[in-house]
């Protein structure tokens, strides 16, 4: 059974991105801004735990405090923002990526794929892309994407929804690697066994002599429910995916309404 929500001010508060702490139009408000920065005076520690690539945090360095640590790629990675250098990485070895992706391919040929490693992002020449690529992108075929570890492998479907790909991925990879979407379109993203956002933040909060029971998590996707068990008291924006509204222990306004910043405005009576 999970630890009862801590009458303190919690001394962690973990918080996915996109679709969580970040509006729809990938802002983060001012309002939101100012409560992390307050909370962060008050003496709790702030930690971003997100999907994204090292390379996303960077315009959010602000966020994260004296720190400046951040979980990115699904737990893959510890990242210092400040010093945009990985502390600790958890990779997908190239015989295991070479093993699933020829898997998946096999039983679902459509599908394209690209890898994010802990300095560089790269894609298959057919892969669709939704964001602006990084100048150093890797473009090249599927064994020479995969010739070295991957902190995430990215598979996307042409045009099915991230629920089905997933079920239909899970089933095909079992426990050999971990996969999870974060609400993209059409898109899974998988990492190694293990890896999850719940299984790097635990080890950060221990470094740190912070139990489970004094943190809270808020999150929106599929990616956050191994987070949002473990943390003591766990939040979904109204904005979230229906399985996460259906387990939290209590539900926020969505990010378009700053919900990360009104649970934390109230907690610590700002």
């Amino acid at each position: 059974m999970k630890a009862s929500a801590p009458h303190r001010p919690p001394r962690l508060i973990a918080t996915d991105l996109d679709g969580t702490l970040v509006r729809s139009d990938r802002s983060v408000s001012d309002r939101t801004r100012a409560a992390v920065a307050a909370v962060q005076r008050a003496g709790s520690v702030f930690v971003m735990v997100t999907a994204r690539p090292p390379r996303w945090l960077h315009e959010l360095a602000d966020l994260v405090g004296d720190h400046g640590i951040a979980i990115v790629a699904n737990g893959a990675i510890l990242y210092d923002v400040g010093r945009q250098s990985a502390i600790r990485t958890r990779l997908i070895d190239p015989a295991v990526l070479h093993e699933v992706a020829t898997a998946i391919r096999s039983e679902i040929p459509e599908v394209e794929f690209a890898i994010e490693r802990s300095n560089r992002y790269g894609q298959e020449p057919r892969y669709v892309n939704r964001w602006p690529q990084p100048e150093d992108t890797l473009i090249a075929e599927l064994e020479v994407l995969l010739a070295e570890p991957a902190a995430k492998l990215l598979v996307r479907h042409p045009s099915w929804h991230s629920d089905d790909l997933l079920a239909r991925v899970s089933a095909l990879v079992g426990e050999r690697v971990s996969a999870s979407h974060s609400g993209g379109t059409s898109l899974v993203e998988i990492g190694a066994t293990g890896v999850s956002k719940a299984a790097m933040l635990a080890d950060f909060a221990a470094e740190l002599d912070i139990p489970a029971a004094d943190t809270i998590a808020f999150g929106d996707s599929l990616n956050d429910l191994p987070m949002l068990a473990w943390a003591g008291t766990s939040y979904a924006v109204a904005n979230a995916h229906t399985d996460v509204l259906a387990v939290v222990d209590k539900v926020c306004p969505s990010n378009d309404e700053d919900g990360v910043a009104a649970v934390l405005e109230e907690l610590f009576q700002l």
